[in-house]
């Protein structure tokens, strides 16, 4: 978890989804064909991770030690069952509450269905992640494969699924056809809001990118998640988005997001 820069507001009173955003487009360096257009607002906000303080509340009612973890996280493809079974190996009794379980005869894995598709994900014990390690253990509350990551000193994303990482980044791409019929791809990098999961994003206890006791990090999210933006960009991209990131607040945006600028 990032640290913080002021003292929390009362958590749960997030803002309405719909409010003014400013972007920026810009070329990928390594590729002339490859348009990344940037959502400001949401990169020069404060959000921060809250897990293990009274500001998360988590997704399920009553469940706030969960964070985000209760649901388990669905696999994306062979690569990120990959990294994942490599990340596993590398977890003790002492990092992993549940590894006993985990390596047993039920496996840490569970089939199901995603976008009417057969997909993997991680397996729910005790109604939350197994990976989720719950208060009360020797080795600290929270996912182990971020804690083993710390541990390691390696980034978290080396150890855990895409989607564990990403959020809250939302990555989209899709190739866009030009005035002239040049096609080029275009990215999308905004906030992984409610909406990000669906219709269920509505049913959710809470959600963290909306309320402002989650927006008083001390690192701006551009800075705070470089590693994420840099492995989804790529690093020469990373870098000109970070410089344009620099020059945009200093000028200060028009549109701040709506829960930093109460948090201020």
């Amino acid at each position: 978890m990032d640290c913080v820069a002021n003292s929390h507001p009362e958590p749960g009173q997030e803002v309405e989804l719909d409010f003014a955003r400013e972007w920026v487009e810009f070329y990928d360096p390594d590729n002339p064909e490859h348009l990344i257009a940037a959502d400001l607002t949401w990169l020069l906000s404060r959000w921060t991770c809250v897990f293990g303080t009274p500001a998360c509340r988590g997704t399920v009612a009553g469940r706030p030690d969960d964070g985000c973890c209760s649901h388990g996280a669905f696999l994306s493809d062979d690569d990120d069952r990959a990294r994942l079974d490599d990340a596993v190996k590398k977890l003790t009794d002492a990092d992993w509450q549940f590894r006993e379980k985990g390596l047993g005869r039920k496996g840490y894995l569970e089939l199901d269905e995603h976008d009417g598709q057969p997909q993997y994900r991680t397996r729910k014990h005790k109604d939350a992640c197994i990976f989720l390690n719950r208060p009360g253990f020797a080795g600290g509350v929270g996912c182990a494969l971020h804690s083993k990551a710390l541990k390691l000193g390696v980034p978290p994303l080396t150890m855990k699924p895409d989607v564990c990482w990403q959020l809250p980044i939302r990555r989209s791409q899709e190739w866009v056809t030009r005035p002239d019929g040049t096609e080029i791809l275009k990215t999308w990098v905004t906030e992984y809001d409610r909406r990000g999961w669906g219709s269920g994003g509505a049913d959710l206890h809470w959600y963290c990118t909306g309320d402002p006791a989650a927006h008083v990090g001390a690192k701006q999210v551009w800075e705070s998640l470089a590693d994420e933006l840099t492995e989804l960009l790529g690093a020469k991209a990373y870098s000109e988005l970070a410089a344009m990131c620099k020059r945009r607040s200093k000028l200060g945006l028009i549109a701040v997001h709506p829960a930093t600028r109460i948090a201020e």
